[in-house]
């Protein structure tokens, strides 16, 4: 293992021979962080406020065209200012190196850490229904341990682990969407939802709980942004990087809408309302009470792949963030292979903590209301990045500008300004985290352009 002071080299600056990562590589990075945890969990809490299969759907179509706005303006800012870090390095680079230091903090903690046990919490739920003997936080946080130790050996094995999984995750995907079709063909469905929009689908659309089910389906769709995280890694990160954002979305908006019908089409409400494994009960419904367990079972698989990424991602920005804060530097150090072990294993602590000691739904709402603002000031980065620096050079602009943009910022308002209201404690605690690392900021000193081997922002 590196010491402190070996890290700038061996972690800053990848020589040219190991950026590898082409536009495919990419925009699987992204797909694999999008699909998981949220289009497998989020159909069952929309439920209980919602029964329109119109505006149900409608949900999962205006989620998607959120996160390809909010992709198509990440696009702009990773070419333009090329390195790992995502939003900490995008808002320190634009505002004030406090705003990034806060969205790496959240990113921290909300970012990866909270979906992570989000998505092991679900693979403990679908296990469960698998095999009713395990109980779920155990065989939850046994499977991050696992995950954890497939990552921290060198990046070969973290790479052909999350390879596997994701081509796995995809193939049920599809698999379970032609079942599907399949039963609605032949009549074999028993949904209680309509399609065909009507006047109730506008009072739905138009009520609270809509923009708060949104936020559900945001968390879905978090992960569009995956491959701004390992910028320093690609190949003509300015073409490369708007280029997989706007493909990964685009694709994963058509499976989710469509694995969404499936739900839908092939299970009872009142089944599936409030109930976090709607994939196992739709399942059951398809394949009978044997098949169901067996799809529960290749669920829980298709979550390893939701999981190995974020543990795969997620430290790239701590570690990132232990290069430039001398408080944070044994988080940057890496071992022989260049994996920054010490920023999985401090992940992966606080995950296990998470999944022991807070329940699901509480976890979702506190995580993704924070995270949706941080996004916004992102995207909202981008104003102001062309109006005071007009010059820099941008091989790629936002497509749609400012409209792409503003509605991102638009939707993201409406929808974080009724979880206030509808939420307020757990998103109270959200911004109560967010400011619990200012007194963090101002108690850790930046590393010098020399400590960290590249030149400051």
């Amino acid at each position: 293992m590196t010491g402190a002071a070996d890290v700038s080299e061996t972690s800053r600056k990848a020589p040219l021979s190991s950026q590898r990562i082409g536009l495919t590589t990419a925009t699987s990075i992204a797909v694999a962080n999008m699909v998981g945890t949220g289009v497998f969990t989020s159909l069952g809490f929309q439920l209980l406020d919602i029964q329109s299969g119109f505006a149900l759907l409608s949900l999962w179509v205006v989620g998607g065209i959120f996160a390809l706005c909010g992709a198509l303006t990440y696009g702009e800012l990773a070419a333009a200012l090329p390195r790992s870090g995502g939003e900490f390095h995008f808002l320190g680079r634009i505002f004030h190196p406090c705003l990034g230091f806060l969205a790496g903090w959240v990113s921290f903690i909300m970012g990866f850490a909270l979906p992570v046990a989000l998505a092991a919490m679900a693979f403990g739920s679908y296990l469960e229904a698998v095999a009713p003997l395990v109980e779920p936080k155990v065989s939850a946080s046994i499977l991050v341990a696992i995950v954890t130790l497939a990552h921290l050996r060198d990046l070969r094995l973290g790479s052909a682990f999350q390879n596997l999984f994701t081509g796995f995750k995809l193939l049920l995907v599809v698999i379970f969407i032609g079942a599907s079709a399949w039963a609605a063909l032949g009549r074999e469905i028993v949904t209680e939802v309509s399609f065909v929009p009507s006047r109730a689908d506008v009072d739905a659309i138009l009520s609270a709980p809509y923009w708060v089910s949104l936020l559900y389906v945001m968390f879905a769709y978090a992960g569009w942004n995956a491959s701004v995280y390992v910028i320093d890694e690609m190949r003509r990160p300015e073409r490369n990087v708007p280029r997989s954002l706007a493909l990964a979305t685009g694709l994963v908006l058509v499976l989710y809408t469509l694995l969404n019908w499936s739900f839908l089409v092939t299970a009872p409400v009142s089944e599936m309302a409030g109930q976090i494994d709607v994939g196992h009960v739709s399942a059951r419904y398809i394949w009978g009470e044997s098949g169901g367990r067996l799809m529960s079972g290749l669920l829980c698989l298709a979550l390893v792949s939701t999981i190995s990424a974020m543990v795969w991602a997620g430290p790239r920005v701590t570690q990132v963030i232990g290069q430039d804060y001398v408080f944070f530097r044994k988080l940057a150090r890496t071992n022989s292979h260049g994996v920054p072990v010490v920023a999985i294993l401090t992940q992966s602590l606080l995950v296990i903590a998470m999944i022991l000691f807070t329940e699901f739904q509480q976890l979702l709402i506190y995580t993704q209301f924070i995270l949706a603002l941080s996004s916004a000031a992102t995207v909202a980065g981008v104003f102001w990045l062309r109006h005071r620096e007009p010059d820099l050079p941008r091989p790629y602009r936002t497509w749609g500008y400012p409209y792409t943009p503003l509605l991102f910022l638009l939707v993201t308002l409406l929808t974080v300004g009724f979880t206030l209201l509808q939420n307020p404690v757990e998103s109270t605690v959200g911004l109560a985290t967010v400011l619990l690392g200012l007194p963090i900021y101002l108690a850790s000193p930046r590393t010098t352009p020399a400590e960290s081997g590249a030149t400051r922002p």
